[in-house]
C-alpha cells in the first residue's frame, strides 16, 4: 500500500470543489487562530450553502484520508502534518513580501553592502534578528565559519602525532583545532609552517589564503620540503571544510517570541521541546544542511523531520550565496506548525537573496 501522503495527494486532487473548499477553510483557520474549527462554524463563512450535517459528512471523509483530526473527543478538526504539506504543495497561494517588510530589511542591511568580509557574520546576526522581529517567531541561520581576515597563525605541539593548530583573526576571535600530524614529521617543521604561513596570509581572508598559498605550492616555489608542505595544507584544509560540525556557525534569535501566543498547556510544553530541539545542534546542522543542497525556499512541516517530530514545529529556509555564487549557508523562521505560511515564504526568500547581494 502506498503511503499516507502519497494517497492523500492523490485523493486530493480528485476532489471536487466543495471537498477542497471546505479543506481550505479547516486550514486557514487553523493558522489563523490555532483552534479546531466545527461543521456549525465552518457553515457561516464557507462561499457556499451547505448543512452542518453535509459539512460533517465531508470532514469524515477528510478525516478518513489522513488530512484533518480532532485534536479532543467532540472538538472541531485541526490539519494533520500531512494535511499542511498537502496545503502548503497544492493550495497556498504564496504572493510577494509587502513593500514595508522588504524596505524595513533592506534599510537594516543597507549599511554592510560592499563591506569588508569580516562584516559577514554581523550581516548573519542581523538577518537572524529581523527574520524574527518580522516573524515573530525564531530566526535562524546557518553558515561557514569564518575569521574575519588573518592576524596570526601558529601550529603548536601536542604530541609527537598532534598539534594544535591556532587561529587569530584581526577582529579578536580565536579558534582552534586539533591537527593529525605526517608520520615523520620533524619538531622544527611545525615552527617552518607557522612562520611560511605568516608570511603570506597576514591580512587576508581564509578564502583568499587557501588561493594564495595553494597557487605557490602548485608553481613548486615555496621553499618547504615534503613532509612540511603536507602540513600547511592539511592545516588549511580544516578550515576549508573538514569536519562539518566545527566549520559550521549556528545563529538562533528570539526563541523567546515562541512564548508569545501560548494559548495552553500542550502549547507549553511544545514550546519546551522546541527548545530541546534548538540544543541539538548537530541534528539542526544535519537538517539544515539538507537545504544547502537545493535552490530556493525548503519547507519542513512537524513529523516530517525527526528533530522537530515532538515539538511539532515547521522550518523554512533559504540558501544565500557568496560572491562567487557559492552555497554558503541558510536563513529562515522555526516557528508553530500553524506559520502565516503564505508571508513567511516569500520573506524568506527575499532575505536570503538580499543577503546573497550584501555578501557579494
Amino acid at each position: 500500500m502506498p503511503p499516507l501522503e502519497l494517497r492523500a495527494g492523490s485523493a486530493l486532487r480528485e476532489l471536487n470543489d466543495r471537498y477542497r473548499e471546505i479543506f481550505r477553510s479547516i486550514v486557514e483557520s487553523y493558522l489563523a487562530t490555532g483552534e479546531p474549527v466545527g461543521s456549525r462554524n465552518l457553515s457561516r463563512y464557507l462561499p457556499m450553502t451547505l448543512s452542518p450535517a453535509s459539512i460533517r459528512n465531508v470532514m469524515s471523509d477528510l478525516e478518513g484520508l489522513g488530512l484533518i483530526y480532532a485534536p479532543h473527543v467532540s472538538a472541531g478538526r485541526i490539519p494533520t502534518h500531512t494535511g499542511l504539506r498537502l496545503f502548503v504543495d497544492g493550495l497556498l497561494e504564496v504572493g510577494d513580501i509587502d513593500d514595508a517588510e522588504r524596505d524595513s530589511l533592506e534599510r537594516q542591511l543597507r549599511n554592510y553592502a560592499g563591506g569588508d568580509p569580516g562584516v559577514s557574520a554581523e550581516v548573519l546576526a542581523q538577518a537572524s534578528g529581523m527574520l524574527s522581529g518580522l516573524s515573530r517567531c525564531a530566526g535562524v541561520v546557518l553558515a561557514e565559519k569564518q575569521v574575519s581576515r588573518i592576524k596570526h597563525i601558529e601550529f603548536v605541539s601536542l604530541d609527537a602525532k598532534r598539534a594544535l593548530l591556532v587561529l587569530a583573526g584581526e577582529d579578536g576571535s580565536v579558534e582552534n583545532r586539533v591537527l593529525n600530524l605526517p608520520e615523520g614529521l620533524p619538531q622544527q617543521a611545525l615552527t617552518e609552517a607557522t612562520n611560511y604561513l605568516n608570511a603570506r596570509i597576514r591580512g587576508a581572508t581564509l578564502p583568499e589564503a587557501r588561493e594564495r598559498v595553494e597557487t605557490e605550492l602548485k608553481a613548486s616555489q615555496a621553499e618547504l620540503d615534503e613532509l612540511t608542505t603536507r602540513l600547511v595544507r592539511a592545516g588549511l584544509a580544516e578550515w576549508a571544510g573538514g569536519r562539518d560540525d566545527d566549520n559550521k556557525s549556528l545563529i538562533v534569535r528570539g526563541q523567546s517570541r515562541l512564548l508569545d501566543d501560548l494559548k495552553a498547556v500542550e502549547d507549553v510544553d511544545r514550546i519546551r521541546l522546541l527548545f530541546e530541539d534548538l540544543e541539538s545542534k548537530r541534528a539542526l546542522l544535519h537538517l539544515l544542511d539538507l537545504s544547502e543542497k537545493a535552490e530556493g525556499v525548503r519547507i519542513f512541516i512537524g513529523s516530517e523531520n525527526t528533530l522537530f517530530s515532538l515539538s511539532g514545529s515547521s522550518l523554512i529556509v533559504a540558501p544565500f550565496q557568496d560572491q562567487n555564487r557559492k552555497i554558503v549557508g541558510v536563513l529562515g523562521v522555526i516557528g508553530p506548525t500553524r506559520l502565516n505560511y503564505a508571508r513567511i515564504i516569500p520573506m524568506v526568500d527575499y532575505t536570503a537573496r538580499l543577503v546573497s547581494r550584501v555578501l557579494a
